[in-house]
C-alpha cells in the first residue's frame, strides 16, 4: 500500500535521551543515560528515506524515493550515492533495504506490477542487479526481511484474497512465490503500509511477522517455518480505514515484539497506536501509556532487555519497560529506526533527513 507524504526541512539536532546505558547491570533501560540522542547527519539529498538498514555505528545504507540509495561507513560523516542508474531513470520509490555488510545488500521497490522489484549489490552499490520484477500487475509489494544472508522473503498486499509471499534462498539472487495455502483469508481492504521497510520482520532462523491495516482490525500474521504457513492475531491497534493500522514491527527475539501504528493523515487523532507481545504474536496487549500520535517505525535498543524507540512525523518516543508506557523523547520528523548489534542505531525520513544516536 502506497504512502503519501509531504516534506518539512531538516535541521542539525541533537535531543537528550533518557535511556539505559549498554552496560547497566540489570539490562532492562531503567537506568537514565542523560545527554545522549539522536544527531543529523548530512546527506545533501533532499529523497524520502523510508529504507534503512543499520548494519554498525559506521556503516548504514538508507533507500528512498527517485530511486535514491546512499551508503556510509565513517558513521555519517560522509555519504556515498551508490543509486542504481535504472532506479534513478524511472524515478522508482525504494521503500525497503537490508544489508548484510558495507559490500552486500538488497532493495526493494514498491508498486504495482512491474513497479515492484528487487535489486541487489555485492560491491558496495557500485553495480546493482535486478533479481525479481513483478509480473503480476495485481500484486503490490510492501517489504522484505532476511533471516539471514542467504534465506529472505518479501510480502505483496492480497492477490485473490491472500498475502502473496515471495521467498528467496541465495541471498537474493533468485525469488520464488510461495503457495498461498498456508496463508489465511485477508480482510475487506486490508493491506501492508510500505512505510517504513518494518511491516515484515523476523527473528532468529524461522520467525517472520506481517503487519497489516485498511481492513476492520490492525492484525499481526505470524509464521514460523518461513513463511509458509501463518497465523492472524489482532493486534489491538484500530484500523477500519486505508490510512490507519500496524505500520511497523520490532521484534527483540522469537517471542517479544513491539507494534505501532496509527492514522497517518496529518492532524489525525491515533489512540492505542502502540501495543506489545510475550508469546510470537499470539495475543497483543495495547500500551497503557502509547506514543502521543502515528508511529511508522520502531527498534528495540541493543543489549537492554526493555528499551525501544519508536519514530512518526511528529517526534520520537522511548520506553523502558518493554513497551507498556512510551514517552516522548524529541520533537522532528523521522520515517524509520533501527539499531545494529554493536549499539549503533540511526533515523531516516524526509528531505534527505537521517540521524544517528549518539552518546557521551
Amino acid at each position: 500500500m502506497r504512502l503519501l507524504g509531504v516534506g518539512m526541512c531538516a535541521a542539525a539536532l541533537a535531543v537528550g535521551l533518557l535511556a539505559a546505558p549498554a552496560h547497566a547491570q540489570d539490562g532492562t533501560g531503567e537506568q537514565e543515560l542523560r545527554g545522549a540522542g539522536w544527531a543529523l547527519k548530512e546527506t545533501g539529498k533532499d529523497a524520502r528515506f523510508r529504507g534503512l538498514a543499520a548494519v554498525s555505528r559506521s556503516t548504514a545504507w538508507v533507500a528512498g524515493s527517485k530511486g535514491t540509495v546512499l551508503r556510509t561507513v565513517d558513521g555519517g560523516r560522509s555519504w556515498r550515492d551508490v543509486s542504481p542508474p535504472g532506479a534513478v531513470a524511472e524515478g522508482l520509490e525504494l521503500r525497503d533495504i537490508e544489508a548484510f555488510d558495507a559490500r552486500r545488500a538488497v532493495a526493494l521497490s514498491i508498486g504495482e506490477g512491474e513497479a515492484s522489484r528487487v535489486l541487489r549489490t555485492e560491491d558496495g552499490g557500485a553495480t546493482w542487479t535486478e533479481t525479481f520484477r513483478n509480473p503480476d500487475p495485481r500484486a503490490f509489494y510492501d517489504c522484505l526481511t532476511f533471516f539471514d544472508s542467504r534465506h529472505g522473503l518479501a510480502m505483496s498486499d492480497p492477490v485473490d484474497g491472500r498475502f502473496r509471499i515471495l521467498s528467496t534462498d541465495d541471498g537474493g539472487r533468485n525469488w520464488s512465490v510461495l503457495p498461498s495455502t498456508g496463508m489465511p483469508d485477508a480482510l475487506p481492504g486490508e493491506a501492508g503500509f510500505a512505510a517504513s521497510g518494518q511491516c515484515l520482520v523476523s527473528a532468529g532462523p524461522r520467525d517472520v511477522w506481517l503487519a497489516t491495516g485498511g481492513g476492520a482490525a490492525g492484525r499481526v500474521l505470524h509464521s514460523s517455518d518461513r513463511g509458509r504457513t501463518w497465523r492472524a492475531a489482532a493486534s489491538g491497534i484500530p484500523a477500519g480505514d486505508p490510512a490507519k493500522g500496524v505500520f511497523a514491527l520490532a521484534f527483540r527475539d522469537r517471542r517479544t515484539g513491539l507494534a505501532v501504528g496509527g492514522d497517518y493523515r496529518t492532524g489525525e487523532a491515533s489512540p492505542r497506536a502502540a501495543a506489545v507481545s510475550a508469546d510470537a504474536g499470539r495475543t497483543w496487549r495495547p500500551a497503557s501509556v502509547p506514543p502521543p500520535g502515528y508511529r511508522s517505525g520502531a527498534a528495540w535498543l541493543p543489549h537492554l532487555r526493555t528499551a525501544a524507540l519508536a519514530v512518526g512525523p511528529t517526534g520520537t518516543d522511548v520506553t523502558t519497560d518493554g513497551g507498556r508506557t512510551w514517552r516522548p523523547l524529541a520533537p522532528g520528523s523521522f520515517d524509520t529506526v533501527t539499531c545494529a548489534g554493536d549499539g549503533g542505531c540511526w533515523a531516516a525520513g524526509e528531505k534527505g533527513r537521517v540521524g544517528r544516536l549518539e552518546r557521551p
